[in-house]
């Protein structure tokens, strides 16, 4: 295996050579911006940068977290196809790489690479609130098939993937927990409609899908029949990874955010205000700046645990938690910065664009669990505190009381 020291000369002389450099605040379209993240993916796959920790026979370059590491450092300032970090290759493809089956990883893993296809997950529903295992999209076998009626939402950018990993009932007899099976379901097909939710930094990014007699073939069972809460767990884990900035499977650094992209930080957006010169601010500006050292740090220690088994794996809800309360004050930091520009100012003005970044803020408290939920699972989990009482464990959920409609 090539040693990190070489392989970052490697990547560093070729990123020079076959990446752009970034362009600092541009706003595209949305079309563009998926098109040129498939683009920029396949520059990666043919050069030998994709996958770096994915195995060789599915694609990847079958490398460690260290390289991948080494590789992010030397992309900083490159253009990146950052849309395929989250969720397509930090939770879906990571959870099929320790799910899926021979034939579809085969089937996937490599197309993934290549920038041919991005994934979502369909989890969430519009009666489930946290409440995930509690699900009632149900999937029924017929044959070789299995039937798949009912309703997911705020799905990423599904209007614009290709596949998704879809967690349906399949045994209503069963606590819970027990009767879930996950599926990778195939979005642009007959069945399924796609609605996208406008919100009120005027984003649709989000969406809620409707199935009606869709089909999934058998073969396209992740894991088995009535064991999807394990499988379910396992992505929720590379989710927290992925979203507190401990995951070995994205590539380059950060995260996508909303149709516009990535916006510079706190400091930057001082500089571009006129106000960097400020005491008051500039004691901001170094606020934001100690919360991104310390993320970084954290996530490093507990990243680097439970790769050793120190940590268990749960403990991805520590990063998962800091990095939701750190994206919460940065947005609040430029909010006090820009004062009264921010409640009205010019589209398409770096104040503006802020302002809509601060509109969406409490999204990172929600990305990869709320923020309620990941202290749950450090408590219970991490901490080996009591369990919070649920009136359904262990009952069969045919015989759960849910709410109904009253009748008319």
């Amino acid at each position: 295996m090539e040693d990190v020291e070489t392989f970052r000369r490697r990547a560093r002389a070729w990123l020079a050579d076959h990446m752009p450099r970034q362009q600092g605040r541009v706003q595209v379209g949305e079309d563009e911006r998926v098109d040129r993240a498939r683009e920029l993916q396949r520059v990666l796959f043919d050069g030998g940068f994709a996958g770096i920790v994915f195995p060789a026979e599915y694609g990847g370059q079958g490398l460690t977290p260290e390289h991948q590491k080494a590789f992010n450092a030397e992309a900083a300032g490159y253009e990146m196809p950052l849309l395929f970090n989250v969720p397509t290759l930090g939770i879906l493809a990571a959870t099929l790489l320790d799910f899926g089956s021979e034939e579809q990883k085969l089937r996937h893993l490599p197309a993934i690479l290549r920038g041919d296809e991005l994934w979502v997950q369909f989890l969430s529903e519009p009666s489930g609130g946290s409440d995930l295992a509690g699900c009632i999209t149900r999937a029924t076998q017929d044959g070789d098939v299995w039937v798949l009626n009912g309703s997911k939402i705020w799905s990423s950018g599904a209007h614009y993937c290709d596949w998704a990993m879809c967690l349906a009932r399949t045994n209503w007899d069963v606590p819970k927990h027990r009767g879930l099976t996950m599926f990778i379901v195939k979005i642009h097909q007959p069945g399924i409609q796609i609605d996208q939710i406008r919100q009120v930094s005027g984003s649709s990014e989000f969406c809620q899908e409707f199935f009606d007699d869709v089909h999934i073939p058998a073969s396209d069972v992740v894991g088995a029949v009535n064991d999807g809460w394990t499988v379910a767990s396992r992505l929720l884990f590379h989710e927290r990874n992925s979203v507190g900035g401990s995951s070995p499977y994205v590539s380059g650094g950060g995260l996508e955010g909303g149709s516009g992209g990535r916006l510079p930080g706190n400091r930057w957006f001082a500089a571009e205000t006129g106000v960097s010169g400020d005491p008051y601010v500039r004691e901001l500006v170094a606020e934001s700046h100690i919360l991104e050292v310390v993320h970084a740090q954290l996530a490093e220690r507990v990243g680097r645990g439970m790769r050793s088994g120190a940590f268990p794996g749960t403990a991805g809800a520590i990063i998962r938690l800091f990095s939701g309360q750190k994206s919460v004050r940065q947005t609040d930091i430029n909010l006090e910065i820009a004062g009264a520009a921010f409640a009205a100012s010019p589209v398409g003005s770096v104040v503006n664009d802020y302002a809509d970044q601060f509109l969406g803020r409490q999204g990172g408290s929600l990305g990869g669990g709320s923020t309620e939920m990941a202290r749950n699972i450090i408590s219970e989990r991490v901490l080996g505190m009591p369990r919070e009482y649920a009136a359904d464990r262990d009952i069969p959920f045919n015989q759960v009381r849910r709410n109904e409609l009253p009748a008319r």
